[in-house]
């Protein structure tokens, strides 16, 4: 199946500024997250997948232009040509310079969710033949009143006027040109000027979610399982974090476990034994 333009994805022109696609990006993830499309999870995951493509890319300048001239083929294989996802001369400096003075240099990934870990006791006859159970989860999720923008309903964040809506902004340090976190805005880009009662602007509330976990057959004590998007929410509608369900098989009364064998121990006397 083809992919889709990502302009076409998030809605926007092709000459879209980053705050543009942000903003995009925000209302798409609001939409399509998975806890909110429970009815139609699989259409849901897919859409929001797609979305999150489209402003990985189009939110990095290198693989825009790239993309911008020769399409998705333009794509193949950037990620691992040196071109994109490595740190180079000025981060490097940026990141010392940012422990000595302060700089406060903050990456998109600090926005997004963070991962939870949740231990689950399973009997040993659940993770020989797997199973399906659900587990309440107490996490961050988006704020249903203002759909995880944080700013009122009817009312969007404006885009900061510190940093254009990028998030950061250079400074001078010793006749270094370093990039470190906007002090307005605080990385976000955008300013809320009207934020939501419900979350105090925050974009997501604490919430107990009950969430279906699959149990492999197979699986062992120590095993973790990945959910993705099953964490805490993301600040302003970035991408949610992992879940990781952890596995605990409970001592069984009469078998026991080692690898893939199931031991029982049976008491004979001396004459069977013979």
């Amino acid at each position: 199946m083809a992919k889709r333009d990502y302009y076409q994805v998030l809605g926007v022109q092709k000459d879209a500024s980053e705050a543009d696609i942000k903003r995009a990006y925000r209302r798409l993830a609001m939409k399509f997250h998975p806890d909110r499309n429970q009815e139609n999870l699989e259409e849901a995951e897919t859409k929001f997948k797609e979305a999150k493509e489209a402003y990985e890319v189009l939110m990095d300048s290198d693989t825009r232009s790239r993309y911008d001239r020769f399409g998705h083929d333009g794509l193949e294989g950037f990620a691992s040509s040196g071109f994109s996802g490595g740190a180079g001369f000025g981060d490097i400096f940026g990141d010392i310079f940012s422990d000595i003075f302060g700089a406060g240099r903050q990456s998109s990934r600090q926005a997004q969710g963070a991962n939870l870990k949740y231990t689950l006791d399973i009997d040993l006859e659940e993770a020989a033949h797997g199973t399906e159970t659900e587990i309440d989860v107490p996490r961050l999720v988006p704020c249903d009143s203002c759909d995880g923008s944080g700013a009122r309903r009817g009312t969007e964040p404006s885009t900061c006027g510190t940093c254009g809506g990028h998030g950061q902004v250079r400074i001078q340090q010793m006749g270094f040109s370093l990039q470190q976190t906007c002090p307005k805005c605080h990385g976000q880009g955008t300013i809320i000027t009207d934020p939501c009662h419900s979350c105090d602007g925050q974009g997501r509330v604490h919430k107990r979610t009950r969430l279906a976990v699959q149990i492999p057959a197979g699986i062992d004590s120590g095993n973790q399982i990945r959910n993705p998007g099953k964490g805490e929410a993301g600040r302003a509608g970035t991408v949610p974090g992992d879940l990781f369900v952890q596995n605990r098989i409970r001592p069984h009364a009469i078998f026991e476990r080692d690898g893939n064998d199931i031991y029982w121990e049976v008491p004979i006397s001396i004459c069977t034994a013979a």
